[in-house]
């Protein structure tokens, strides 16, 4: 499935998206964990995109119940994240890391606020971290927020509104790994590791946004449109 399905996202990229990516550092050869903030639902394809390689993306389950996406989900191989199981997911997550693969997380837990800005960090990535000692390597998105499409939906009951973003600017920083150390059972040291990532992730958003707005960009914008 992954190998099915990379070049058709890359397709789509190129063809659908203004991508303009940013890498402080190459990434590193073995285990590795990718932690980005999350502005649309669109956001973990186009991030498991930029790895050469499969990667394992903590995903939230009621995406698996979608017609075809689901299918999609569990034929890749990607982490269930269940409301009140997030434990099962962590261990998921270790074991792939110990095998020297890559897992994406989106520390946020949910979408971004519509409105900009970011949700509070949840603990996750900390606590892989920790007990991983896999390093971390933080992505930074920026993207059109008034081209996100809200499209409400009922999956199994539930009333779900996904915000899929499907054409526009998308800029992504990467950032330099990180290797934390500590013990996971320390609530305070988890917390304060999270806290790091999350801020380092925001850093690189921030970047993201000013790429997209350098008086350069503008410029040849503005001959373009002539």
């Amino acid at each position: 499935m992954y190998g099915l399905s990379r070049p058709l996202i890359g397709g789509y990229t190129g063809a659908m998206l203004n991508m303009d990516i940013q890498m402080h550092d190459r990434f590193p050869e073995g285990a590795k964990i990718i932690a980005a903030n999350h502005p649309s639902t669109t956001d973990p394809f186009f991030v498991a995109w930029l790895m050469r390689k499969q990667s394992f993306i903590l995903i939230k389950d009621t995406l698996f119940d979608v017609p075809v996406l689901g299918a999609y989900l569990r034929a890749s191989g990607h982490i269930m994240v269940k409301a009140g199981s997030g434990q099962q997911a962590i261990d998921s997550a270790i074991d792939h890391l110990r095998r020297g693969h890559t897992v994406i997380i989106f520390p946020e837990g949910k979408v971004s606020p519509l409105t900009g800005g970011f949700n509070p960090v949840r603990s996750g990535v900390g606590r892989i971290a920790l007990e991983s000692g896999a390093p971390v390597i933080p992505v930074g998105i920026f993207l059109d927020r008034s081209l996100i499409h809200s499209v409400p939906a009922t999956v199994k009951g539930r009333n779900e509104i996904g915000h899929w973003y499907w054409h526009g600017p998308y800029n992504m920083t990467v950032g330099s790994p990180e290797t934390y150390s500590g013990d996971v059972d320390d609530w305070g040291r988890v917390r304060e590791v999270s806290s790091r990532v999350m801020r380092r992730i925001m850093d690189l958003s921030f970047e993201s946004q000013n790429r997209q707005f350098r008086p350069d960009k503008i410029f040849a914008g503005l001959i373009a449109s002539f």
